[in-house]
């Protein structure tokens, strides 16, 4: 690669980073704040955990897998979703919690 497309690739990137927005889902009352949620390639969703118990967000749909694994109350984690796609989010301890994820442009 040269130089140049290096530079390039870095502020495509930069850029990316710049363009990202942070979008906030709370759980609370073994439940999320919204069922459905439409985002843009390169945003954040941040899993606040605003119950008195624990939860474990994860998503195995394809190309759009995370485990975010045991969050204790009054936790955030941070999950950046790069891809368009929709995913499927669930709590492995709260099998009724459900979040639909669509990520296009």
């Amino acid at each position: 690669m040269t130089i140049l497309k290096l530079m390039l690739a870095v502020g495509a990137l930069s850029a990316l980073a710049l363009s990202a927005e942070m979008h906030t889902v709370i759980q609370k009352d073994r439940a999320f704040s919204v069922a459905e949620i439409t985002i843009k390639p390169g945003d954040y969703l941040r899993f606040k955990n605003d119950d008195d118990v624990t939860h474990n967000v994860f998503s195995m749909s394809p190309n759009m897998q995370f485990d975010i694994r045991r969050q204790a109350p009054g936790k955030s984690s941070d999950v950046q979703f790069s891809k368009e796609g929709t995913a499927e989010v669930r709590c492995a301890i709260h099998p009724r919690m459900k979040l639909i994820v669509t990520v296009k442009k």
